[in-house]
């Protein structure tokens, strides 16, 4: 009897042609061919989702190729050398179900996190941290702009120390939901359980501090269960879009404390970093994709880590469902929205000034100017605002760049421009066409 292994590769082979593209490549090369028995292949699949997805998608096609090789009548699917029958219901498939009951997710470890020059000390840090929760850095404030990486370091903290020690209790939320639980427990006259329930826990992990602004009771129970958690030398990591000083409408005692342990950033991600990203994120979907593709995203998105894991995976699907070869001139048509016409590069205080100077009819020299007129304001303000949403710049750095002394002018501005989008649909609607110019 021929070899199990050769059976499979010959199937693989012949089915190929007849598979979506990739999908030999993605779901079908990662089974095992374990035995011949009763002149049936025998398969592992690894796990269930595998499994699930090989017998209702595949492997009536794969059969019938066996069938037509002549190498046998058919195959039989196991997974954790548990069979796969045709009445079994297969438990849900764990990629689908990455959330675990303390807001963690499992796929966000620091295995998987790549490590360049614009996160190395904020990923050194997170490891410090995880290695002796309350001990290194207490409290934790990692800050930096939007898809950098910030929520994955996070996850990987809680991850990191629940697998080193199970009895670990780890908790993370978003600001948001821990205001929008505080709210609930008012109502329901449960604040007791509430600070029962984040005031006893190992390590405290909240995403987007910066969303406790102007929530005065929020902002109370949080300084109280801080204090609570750091006296007891529990560890506290938080994280927020920009550092502990330019957080406006959070309580100065409050503010204080984010400084108590260490405040480090991320930055955008250089070229050398992006595409080791790239690298890494393909390798885990383990579809091949050449180095000139990879260079080409990692040149023309050069923003932050999520835009470059979209455009990859936009590029894996519309090849998967065009069936056409992923090539630079397919990548190109597959992402014209998101790379336009020519290659992109990061938006500048220049580029920004261009784009509102033309939509507001005034000259950069007048936008950065000293006159005081309305509409002379307002284009500053869209301005300042737009380079705080569009560029990694400080404050300072902005106020540096319209000729200011005090970056509080840029604060007045951000807040101005974010309340007008509220409540005047024509600032809303000027701030939308900028955002589609630039």
């Amino acid at each position: 009897m021929k070899n199990a292994e050769e059976i499979w590769e010959q199937i693989l082979e012949g089915a190929a042609p007849l598979l979506p593209n990739q999908t030999v490549d993605i779901w079908l090369k990662s089974c095992s061919a374990l035995r011949m028995e009763d002149d049936r292949l025998v398969l592992d699949a690894g796990n269930s989702f595998v499994a699930k997805k090989v017998k209702d998608s595949f492997l009536a096609t794969l059969e019938s190729v066996m069938q037509r090789q002549g190498k046998g009548s058919g195959i039989d699917l196991v997974y954790d050398s548990k069979p796969v029958g045709a009445e079994e219901t297969l438990p849900p498939p764990q990629p689908h179900s990455p959330i675990s009951s303390n807001g963690l997710n499992r796929q966000y470890d620091f295995t998987s996190f790549v490590v360049g020059k614009s996160n190395r000390l904020a990923h050194a840090a997170s490891l410090a941290v995880a290695e002796s929760p309350g001990e290194a850095y207490n409290p934790l404030f990692i800050w930096g702009g939007v898809g950098l990486g910030k929520t994955h370091l996070m996850h990987a903290i809680g991850n990191y120390a629940q697998g080193k020690n199970g009895n670990t209790k780890v908790t993370y939320l978003s600001s948001e939901k821990f205001t929008n639980e505080l709210i609930t427990a008012i109502k329901n006259a449960r604040t007791a359980e509430f600070r029962a329930k984040y005031r006893h826990v190992d390590i405290l992990l909240i995403d987007d501090i910066q969303f406790l602004a102007g929530k005065e009771s929020t902002q109370d129970e949080f300084f109280h269960t801080f204090n609570d958690l750091h006296t007891e030398h529990k560890q506290i990591v938080l994280s927020s879009d920009r550092p502990p000083k330019e957080l406006g409408d959070i309580e100065d005692r409050i503010i204080s404390r984010f400084e108590w342990g260490l405040v480090t950033d991320i930055q955008q991600p250089d070229y050398e970093t992006r595409i080791a990203i790239l690298k890494k994120k393909a390798e885990q979907r383990r579809i091949p994709v050449n180095d000139d593709i990879i260079g080409f995203l990692a040149e023309n998105i050069p923003s932050n880590i999520r835009e470059l894991e979209g455009a990859l995976n936009r590029v894996i699907a519309s090849a998967n469902f065009s069936q056409e070869p992923i090539t630079i001139e397919n990548t190109q048509e597959w992402l014209k929205d998101v790379i336009g016409n020519g290659r992109r590069g990061p938006l500048t205080f220049q580029s920004i000034m261009d784009v509102v100077s033309s939509e507001f009819g005034f000259s950069p020299e007048d936008i950065c100017g000293k006159r005081r007129t309305a509409e002379v304001a307002l284009a500053r303000q869209v301005a300042m605002y737009m380079c705080r949403t569009h560029t990694e710049s400080s404050l300072q750095q902005i106020a540096k760049d319209f000729g200011k002394k005090d970056h509080t002018t840029v604060l007045h501005a951000l807040k101005k421009i974010e309340m007008l989008m509220k409540e005047d649909a024509r600032v809303r609607k000027i701030v939308e066409n900028i955002d589609k110019k630039l």
